[in-house]
């Protein structure tokens, strides 16, 4: 069953949105993305994708919870809003630039990962969020690295 499933890890800051927003939400569309390389994973992604959800830009930055692509090829509604600082004058509602995908809520971990535990289990060509410089906010999780995380992180709270 793993064979058809990506994993992925998505960081969002806890200021802006977090785990508990999500937990509260239960679902939630991934808006905001204004990097082609992150857009463009997202649109690879699946139904059924899992994603760790990191806290970026934080006194802790690390892995908090657990979500689970439900939806696929949104049009993110915030590039059309003057309002919205994801707000992009070029994109055109008849051709959107951005898109995005709804995860839903699967779990917040008792304990998390910090960006200083990651470190110290994977190296930067096994998690690419532990490589010097890395700033994009969509990454792909390899099968095997996602499944270690998983037994590492433990149970949900």
């Amino acid at each position: 069953m793993t064979e058809n499933i990506s994993y992925w890890l998505m960081k969002s800051e806890p200021n802006v949105y977090s785990i508990k927003n999500l937990e509260k939400e239960k679902t939630t569309i991934w808006d905001g993305i204004r990097n082609y390389q992150a857009r463009n994973f997202m649109r690879s992604m699946k139904i059924g994708d899992i994603a760790f959800f990191y806290h970026s830009n934080c006194k802790v930055p690390g892995i908090v919870g657990l979500m689970e692509v439900t939806k696929l090829n949104i049009v993110d509604p915030t590039q059309f809003d003057p309002k919205s600082k994801y707000f992009d004058s070029k994109s055109k509602k008849e051709f959107p630039r951005w898109d995005c995908v709804e995860v839903k809520y699967l779990g917040e971990y008792e304990k998390g990962l910090s960006l200083e535990d990651l470190k110290n289990l994977y190296k930067p060509n096994e998690l690419q969020v532990v490589r010097k410089g890395n700033r994009l906010s969509i990454i792909p999780v390899s099968i095997s690295t996602a499944e270690e995380m998983k037994i590492t992180l433990g149970k949900f709270k």
